[in-house]
């Protein structure tokens, strides 16, 4: 029978065993980290009813998703973790207590173009809080502190999360008379970092039909920029001409004025008037966090605050607000930066135990008691020559070697190696263990990202 060669399809990651550990132990501080918020778990199907996704959606979410059919139903793949969320608290209103808080980690797809770091398979890692009628600014307030504790745990340092509001952003264009289009010209102003003013302004004259005076009047307001409290100052400026923008700017201020009780240093925080976000669903702060040494890579965590999401499925008024991280493309671009921690451990086992007898009744004991203490164990029991034992735990990065013969069993001792330094010691179980567990918390003290 003809061979088929094995391959893995164009956008879709499969990693190698030690980056795979890597990208584990990110998902781990993802986890604890937003579990110190108040957030709980959540899983929801990888595969949906295709009305169910494509409630919101359409235009151009219904070109990227993957959808078919299995007998008579119609499928598709989640595109994101936000939508399905909307489903799921509609569908389990009445089992859940609000504000709702979840945390998801889970793989989503689009068929769009593979390019490079972009996939068509990718873990997203959102949080979102849902309220019942009503939900209060404080949550708003909250997400940047849950940004910067986020990636401050992974190791970065010169980060910067820059907030806006969409209700300042709507009550401007209200006073210039372009509220009709006002989702244009924000999708437009969302590309000035790609793209500059000046491909901005042509935009703006030649596909949303402003005038040159208009365009102006809208680069001129988005380019207010300074400290916290100078923005904060120049928008005061424009109070009293929508009660829009009013109400927007004051949800600003409260976001600014609880930035130093959230932990959050004002040399990682920036009100940035050009963040709008291209996704109209968002109704007021919206967030994007970017790497200051790789302005290239984009914002690396983005979000806001949105009132409708769930309308498509249930009368009841759900507000929320959520932050995503494009998990699979960060780390395929930190790893591209040489940003990942190359000196954290990835082995899938911190000892070997490698028996020099036939029974082994001792090195089995050996290994549970390790297990009990919390260190990962492996017995090598493959018939192979010594060299090709340590070899294979050199392969791997396991740290520690342990050989158990008859003089070690006699004398009740563990002859236990460091493979990094070459030193070897002959303790009790013990004192092994102890050895073992204080070698692995030193090697333990980096962090993931190389800040």
């Amino acid at each position: 029978m003809a061979k088929m060669t094995p391959r893995t399809l164009s956008g879709f990651m499969e990693l190698l065993p030690a980056p795979q550990q890597q990208m584990e132990r990110i998902m781990e501080i993802l986890r604890k980290t937003y579990s110190l918020y108040g957030f709980t778990p959540l899983d929801t199907p990888v595969i949906e009813s295709s009305e169910v996704l494509l409630a919101k959606g359409g235009g151009e979410t219904e070109k990227q998703i993957y959808r078919f059919t299995k007998g008579d139903a119609d499928l598709a793949l989640r595109f994101d973790l936000t939508v399905p969320l909307a489903k799921y608290v509609a569908l389990h209103y009445n089992d859940l207590s609000f504000p709702f808080r979840r945390y998801q980690i889970g793989k989503v797809y689009r068929g769009e173009r593979a390019q490079r770091g972009r996939f068509r398979e990718f873990y997203q890692a959102d949080i979102d809080i849902i309220g019942d009628g009503k939900l209060s600014i404080l949550n708003e307030a909250e997400i940047p502190s849950i940004i910067y504790k986020t990636f401050s745990t992974l190791g970065l340092k010169r980060f910067q999360i820059r907030v806006n509001n969409r209700k300042i952003l709507n009550g401007f264009y209200d006073m210039l008379g372009l509220s009709q289009r006002s989702g244009d010209i924000m999708r437009t102003v969302d590309k000035l970092d790609k793209i500059g003013s000046e491909k901005v302004r042509a935009l703006l004259t030649s596909e949303c039909g402003l005038a040159e005076e208009q365009a102006e009047e809208i680069l001129k307001f988005i380019a207010i920029s300074g400290a916290n409290s100078e923005v904060l100052t120049a928008l005061e400026g424009y109070r009293g001409r929508s009660e829009v923008f009013d109400q927007g700017l004051d949800e600003l201020g409260t976001v600014v004025r609880y930035l130093s009780e959230f932990g959050v240093p004002a040399e990682n925080f920036a009100v940035d008037l050009t963040i709008a976000r291209g996704l109209d669903y968002y109704t007021g702060t919206v967030y994007e966090t970017t790497l200051l040494d790789h302005p290239e890579i984009g914002s690396v965590c983005s979000g806001g605050r949105y009132d409708n999401l769930a309308e498509y499925y249930t009368d009841r008024q759900l507000p929320g607000v959520g932050i995503s991280i494009g998990l699979t493309r960060l780390f395929y671009v930190l790893g591209e930066q040489g940003m990942l921690n190359p000196e954290l451990p990835t082995a899938p086992a911190d000892v070997l135990i490698l028996p020099m007898t036939e029974d082994l009744t001792a090195a089995i004991s050996l290994a549970t008691a390790l297990r009990e203490n919390g260190i990962r164990a492996q017995i090598h029991g493959e018939e192979k020559k010594f060299k090709q034992k340590i070899s294979y735990a050199d392969k791997l990065g396991i740290p520690y070697v342990i050989f158990l013969g008859e003089d070690e069993i006699q004398a009740g001792v563990v002859a236990c190696k460091d493979l990094a330094t070459g030193e070897q010691t002959k303790l009790d179980a013990a004192a092994t263990i102890y050895r073992i567990k204080a070698g692995l918390a030193e090697r333990e003290k980096g962090s993931v990202i190389l800040g």
